[in-house]
């Protein structure tokens, strides 16, 4: 953090300036240095601390100011005061109208009538708001200037750990010295209370602390993502091997795999800034972000828009804030995006009064500005929806398309839910019989994608299970006879993705069909036989 960014604010007078954060005693400390440091600010300041219980209480002469517990009193004793001065005030934010409750309009209008004197009289003074949420009545919008206070950085967390064990003499640490670092990195994202209540965890297990005790770190972690209540921490059990095609998407995930490490500062690779995958629903964008997880390694966050949006004036700008904020905090991180295209719909309306394009251009502006190894994994099944301003070269580093499974694709599907589901050697003993069982279904099932694949074998297996039977081929036959895919009941919105992704994405399978795709577009009438079905393609 640079002390200088604050010191600057407070020599060019800035009346009133709001920090947000749960870390009182961190960011009270932080500011005393700065404002009493002459060679930071030039004139040193007296301090002052105001809570509504307590009122206000100077700091350097170790005072109690009396009578002065109603943030009036308060304000007035400011305007009158008659040195330089700094005043770091407690909640002040149930007074601008947080939640429910109505904006305090007489203190505001004090405020305001202070403002003048802060900026422009002969005793130097500025007011800093704290509070753990972000609210500014609209009235002082102009004048409140919001600082950034940054989560603890690897060197303060480190030094948190290692006063924790000077000071527990008892607890023995079994700890190389990249174990420790590895342990300390892993509670970046925290507060410095939060890390020391996961360490203090740690340590009071089993009276020792060792690589072992990660966990515990990482589960104080997946508790501040829940916080939120905007992010949602996914859990992967998933891995590439779960995963049916899509031979493109994988490698370039792959290759891409530990471009935030040490290492790769060698190569001089920039961490990745994420993908958009599109194209037809149920063919593998959703597992592909869940597999991510397993493949980096890295904590999976959910971002649902919908949470995002709230009734009260600009709640849901602070909403957005807070769970980019949270991503950076844990990162590096995957922030997920599912179906983007649904929670950007509002955008150019005047329904919200224009909420959802400020939503955008603030998630916009971070996908382009951030500098933390966040990747962004964005899934799209309708892209005729989605603003041009998102696919513009810079805010994602590849497009992916993912079309209807090949005849190989379809194959492998096919292989991954049988043995996944064919455990128990009494329901296969028929079905391992037929030879080339896999060739043959990816040939009867021409236009499905892989989730209808998948049903198909689930709803072959009620069947057995009805009858108390093995599966047989018969089983699988039928439901495939039964099946009315995807291809056919959206076939125009299937051919106007595959014009677009012709000239705009990547194919995500290894063997590219989109040229002779865009030949069957243009096509008057082309047709694929399937199992004694036709489908127009």
């Amino acid at each position: 953090m640079s002390v200088y960014k604050l010191s600057n604010l407070i020599r060019a007078r800035f009346p009133l300036i709001y920090v947000t954060t749960f870390e009182e005693d961190r960011v009270t400390k932080y500011i005393k240095s700065v404002v009493t440091s002459e060679k930071l600010v030039k004139f040193p300041r007296e301090v002052f601390f105001w809570t509504q219980t307590s009122g206000l209480y100077n700091d350097t002469t170790q005072k109690n100011i009396p009578d002065t517990d109603s943030p009036c009193k308060m304000l007035e004793f400011i305007r009158k005061y008659d040195k330089d001065s700094v005043f770091i005030i407690y909640d002040f934010h149930v007074n601008f109208g947080v939640k429910n409750r109505t904006p305090e309009y007489n203190i505001i209008r004090k405020i305001r009538d202070i403002i003048p004197d802060l900026k422009l009289g002969s005793v130097r003074k500025t007011i800093f708001f704290i509070a753990p949420e972000l609210v500014i009545p609209e009235s002082l919008q102009k004048e409140i200037t919001i600082y950034d206070f940054p989560l603890p950085n690897l060197s303060e967390i480190r030094a948190k750990f290692e006063s924790m064990l000077n000071q527990n003499q008892s607890v023995k640490a079994e700890l190389t010295e990249e174990e420790t670092e590895k342990l300390c990195k892993a509670a970046l994202g925290l507060t410095l209370q939060e890390a020391e209540s996961a360490f203090a965890l740690a340590m009071v297990n089993d009276g020792s602390i060792s690589i072992k005790d990660l966990p515990v770190i990482l589960e104080e972690k997946v508790q501040v993502i829940k916080k939120t209540g905007i992010l949602e921490f996914i859990k992967s059990e998933y891995s590439i091997k779960d995963i049916g095609g899509l031979d493109n998407l994988k490698s370039w995930l792959l290759k891409r795999n530990n471009s935030w490490s040490e290492q790769a500062k060698k190569y001089c690779i920039p961490a990745p800034k994420g993908v958009l995958v599109t194209g037809v629903p149920g063919c593998g964008k959703s597992l592909t972000a869940k597999a991510m997880s397993t493949i980096w390694q890295l904590p999976l966050l959910k971002l649902d828009f919908g949470k995002v949006f709230s009734g009260l004036v600009g709640s849901s700008e602070e909403n957005m804030r807070r769970a980019l904020a949270t991503a950076e905090a844990v990162s590096p991180s995957i922030l997920w995006i599912d179906e983007i295209e649904k929670g950007l719909s509002g955008i150019g309306s005047s329904g919200d009064s224009g909420v959802s394009t400020r939503i955008f251009g603030q998630f916009l502006t971070w996908m382009q500005e951030k500098e933390a190894p966040v990747f962004v994994i964005a899934t799209a099944n309708n892209i005729s929806n989605l603003p041009p301003e998102l696919l513009r070269k810079g805010r994602f580093d590849e497009i992916f398309f993912v079309d209807l499974p090949t005849l190989s694709e379809r194959k492998e599907i096919f292989k991954l839910h049988l043995e996944k589901r064919l455990k128990d050697k009494n329901v296969a003993s028929e079905i391992i019989k037929v030879k080339g069982l896999c060739e043959e279904l990816a040939k009867r099932t021409e236009g499905f994608i892989g989730s209808e694949i998948e049903q198909v074998v689930v709803s072959s297996l009620c069947d057995a299970f009805f009858e108390n039977r093995p599966l047989m081929f018969e089983d699988l036959e039928k439901n495939i006879s039964t099946t009315v895919p995807l291809s056919m009941t959206q076939r125009e919105q299937i051919l106007a993705l595959r014009e677009w992704a012709n000239v705009r994405a990547v194919s995500a399978a290894k063997t590219s069909n989109l040229k002779k795709y865009s030949k069957e577009i243009n096509a008057e009438n082309v047709t694929a036989s399937r199992g004694g079905r036709t489908l127009d393609f």
